[in-house]
């Protein structure tokens, strides 16, 4: 919310509004529907409460006097193409600042739109690094990059005992720039990681068959696979490795697990899955109730983030549903007084400088007992990783 705030104080800088205007506009492309229609409903909701909470404070101070923000949200349909002519439409309607949706290469599009119009652009859930080597000096993006997950990758796999650690990894590499962006970065990261990456192979986004990828890391005997699919590529990913019976000890998912479709589809499928959630209901935050009540009473799917460990008696933070069970909401209650034994965290605290891995890296993958026999990393040693992950 501050970053909205920022913004669009920024964009007021670069030209001052009317004194007529009752309202400062702001223009958002969504990917609402198609392949990231899941990722995009959770930064809908996000704008949305920023929005609210904003205009419920009198908007922003602008020539002395508090505006309240006017959201325009267009849905771009995951087309990078329709991405840009949205942005060119609400440039039209006079906004003075853009808000991103969902996909890098749907930001990337976005950007150049920005940086043409001289319009400041927020680009959330943007890991594409290349996009910010080129100088654009309207993009603005809060949120970490291609080298940065690598390097958090090795802090993930350092918190797993040596023994019980991945030493061989299977990257299932997207045919896009982010794809081959962080198939590059996790290969990077395999000698700070101990690792060594034994399939690196390609699939085009939405392709319905990924078995010569699954056959592939199963062949080379891959402790790890690495990926970045859209939820639905990620989805068939995991049926097609459950067909083929290949079950590596840990399964590394960014984007894919986020949405809360994964859980409805793929149920228990789904479980044991390392994610990287950008928020955890259980974090040792300032405002946390605030923030918890605030998506209690939206309830849209953007904001019911999974951050699971799998089913069973070490589940922590497991997104609430509607329906809660009774051990659920045990679990959730144990996990809170768990919480408060450990004290927050921050990266310079961590083992021989480690960078930051928090729970949402160090999921669902390092769990025991699925029933399928495969062999993953018992409890015991999840619970000490835990113990001292960054918060």
């Amino acid at each position: 919310m501050r970053l909205l705030v920022l913004l669009v104080l920024a964009s007021i800088g670069l030209g001052p509004l009317p004194a007529w205007a009752q309202a400062v506009k702001v223009g958002a492309v969504v990917p609402l529907t198609g392949r990231y229609g899941a990722g995009g409903a959770q930064v809908r909701a996000g704008y949305e409460i920023a929005v609210e909470h904003l205009n419920a404070a009198g908007g922003v101070m602008v020539a002395g006097k508090k505006v309240p923000i006017e959201l325009t949200l267009l849905d771009d349909e995951s087309d990078a193409t329709k991405t840009v002519s949205r942005f060119e439409t609400l440039a039209a309607q006079g906004v003075v600042a853009y808000l991103g949706g969902f996909g890098s290469d749907l930001h990337a599009a976005a950007a150049a739109v920005a940086e043409k119009n001289r319009v400041p652009y927020l680009g959330v859930a943007f890991a594409l690094n290349k996009v910010h080597q080129q100088g654009f000096r309207y993009l603005f993006s809060p949120f970490w990059k291609s080298p940065d997950i690598g390097h958090a990758t090795q802090g993930l796999l350092s918190i797993i005992p040596a023994a019980e650690r991945p030493k061989t990894v299977a990257i299932f590499q997207e045919k896009t720039d982010w794809g081959r962006e962080m198939a590059t970065a996790w290969t990077e990261a395999a000698k700070g990681g101990g690792y060594q990456v034994v399939v690196s192979a390609e699939y085009a986004p939405g392709a319905k068959d990924f078995s010569d990828l699954v056959l592939k890391a199963k062949g080379a005997n891959a402790d790890a696979v690495f990926a970045l699919p859209t939820p639905p590529d990620g989805m068939t990913m995991v049926k097609q490795m459950k067909e083929l019976s290949y079950t590596p000890k840990l399964t590394l998912f960014i984007r894919a697990p986020d949405a809360v479709i994964w859980s409805k589809n793929l149920g228990k499928d789904g479980d044991y899955m390392v994610l990287a959630a950008g928020w955890h209901q259980g974090a040792q935050r300032r405002r946390r109730e605030e923030v918890r009540a605030t998506r209690r009473s939206h309830r849209g799917p953007g904001l019911c983030v999974r951050g699971d460990l799998g089913r069973g008696g070490d589940a922590r933070g497991r997104a609430r549903s509607r329906q809660g069970t009774r051990r659920r909401r045990r679990h959730q209650h144990e996990h809170r007084h768990r919480a408060r034994e450990v004290p927050p965290r921050r990266h310079w605290d961590s083992p021989a400088g480690a960078p930051p891995v928090d729970q949402r890296q160090a999921g669902a993958g390092l769990a025991q007992g699925d029933g399928d026999g495969s062999a993953r990393l018992s409890r015991a040693s999840l619970r000490e990783a835990l113990s001292r992950v960054t918060l």
